[in-house]
């Protein structure tokens, strides 16, 4: 029976098929995430709320005796499994500045300018209602832009949308990205202990010359980088998850060998494939050895650094992202209504996200282009500018990971959260208004 449904055409076609079109959609990402964080939301304010808040209050122990580390399940998800989504930051960033829209001050000066614009008008937005006090602290959680909603957003009207708009939005969210991870290293940390800090720097220093030796096993990298790096960061005080991107720019990323040496060594194996062709179902011994050696071959065509973000970003966007929204979106609202947003928390992260983010972006933009420091592509108008000022106020992913990190107070972390999810549902809904506005001729 289990040939037969393998056999089976409409297997493909109704489940695997579909299953695969949508996760390779660019804007999947958002929706998984939308769906996970609206989950969370709703569980949180049923009946069911006191279940499903005591499952990220689990304790979970790994290691052994005095030698063991143990946390509830929310730090665990928030310091461990957020790594990973840190690591693959890393790799884009590292990709971005060695081979992207970063790798020459030309390009990278008007995405870089805009993100940084965009991240002190909003800290500077939420200072103004929280001057002094414990609210303080959470200046950093307006500063953040979520790539996966605003680019999915930005994809859901295709090619309408001009490339060169894409590819500032990118720049700019991964420049973003490299700015809040700089925030949550400098200014989000516990006490810090210098000798597990000064271990993680000689685990960090065997990856950097593991770099320049040639080793490019990636398994070996993992062992060193979580085993080491990340397990010190994590006892030194200083957030585990910059241990992932520190970790990321040691990954090798230059090829072994080159196209045209590829393609010549791939043209002899597969001649010879063709000649050694069987009657039978199963591979030969010949056949077998030749596929081991393309696949190495092509392995070595690849640097490991875009093999590793290409085998990643699947289980980021629809594993670990998913599973930190259901973890971290939870709100438990009072019953108040409207007034649950009267509050200098909310108001402070709301319209630094809404104005800030749109105000940060849009006048550092038009400063640069008006100074003549910069200039805008051809294809690229005001109107594609204002609608991408509102993308950059979709706050969800890091906001709601520096909230967790700002507060100690639970009630502010859900305050802030209000905020959060406030201004990222309306930012996405008037950009994805406005740009849809912006291409409407090109429609």
């Amino acid at each position: 029976m289990r040939k037969n449904l393998l056999k089976n055409p409409s297997l493909d076609s109704w489940i695997i098929d579909p299953m695969k079109r949508f996760m390779q959609n660019s804007s999947s990402g958002g929706i998984v995430l939308f769906v996970s964080a609206l989950t969370a939301i709703i569980l949180s304010n049923t009946s069911l709320s006191e279940w499903f808040n005591s499952i990220w209050h689990h304790q979970v122990s790994i290691g052994f005796d005095q030698w063991g580390l143990s946390k509830d399940l929310h730090h665990w998800i928030n310091d461990g499994l957020m790594a990973i989504f840190f690591f693959v930051v890393g790799l884009e960033l590292k990709r971005e500045i060695i081979a992207g829209e970063l790798n020459s001050l030309k390009k990278s000066v008007l995405p870089i300018a805009a993100a940084v614009g965009g991240m002190v008008v909003p800290a500077i937005i939420y200072l103004i209602f929280n001057p002094t006090g414990e609210t303080q602290n959470g200046w950093g959680i307006p500063m953040a832009t979520d790539i996966a909603f605003a680019l999915g957003i930005l994809y859901l009207l295709g090619n309408r949308v001009p490339v060169s708009v894409k590819i500032f939005l990118t720049a700019l969210a991964i420049a973003d990205d490299l700015g809040a991870v700089l925030v949550i290293a400098f200014f989000y940390t516990s006490d810090i202990n210098f000798f597990s800090l000064l271990i993680g720097g000689i685990f960090l220093l065997t990856l950097a010359i593991a770099n320049l030796a040639g080793i490019r096993n990636t398994i070996f990298y993992g062992l060193i980088g979580i085993g080491g790096l990340w397990l010190a960061f994590l006892l030194s005080g200083v957030h585990a998850t910059i241990a992932a991107v520190l970790a990321a720019f040691t990954i090798p990323a230059k090829i072994n060998i080159n196209e045209i040496t590829f393609a010549q060594k791939a043209e002899k194996i597969l001649e010879r494939l063709k000649s050694s062709v069987s009657k039978s179902t199963i591979n030969t011994s010949e056949q077998i050895r030749l596929l081991s050696y393309l696949r190495g071959l092509s392995k070595h065509a690849q640097t490991p650094l875009q093999r590793l973000e290409h085998s990643l970003q699947p289980f980021v966007t629809f594993v670990v992202l998913p599973i930190f929204a259901l973890s971290n979106a939870g709100i438990k609202f009072s019953g108040n209504g409207i007034s649950d947003f009267f509050n200098n928390t909310t108001n402070g992260v709301m319209l630094g996200l809404l104005l800030g983010k749109t105000i940060g972006i849009i006048g550092t933009v038009m400063l640069l282009v008006k100074f003549k420091l910069a200039q805008l592509p051809n294809d690229f108008t005001f109107k594609h500018l204002l609608a991408i000022g509102f993308l950059g106020g979709i706050g969800f992913t890091m906001s709601l990971f520096i909230s967790e990190l700002a507060f100690k107070n639970h009630s502010l972390v859900d305050q802030a959260k209000m905020g959060i999810m406030g201004a990222s549902v309306i930012a996405g809904l008037i950009g994805y208004a406005l740009m849809h506005w912006a291409t409407k001729k090109q429609a």
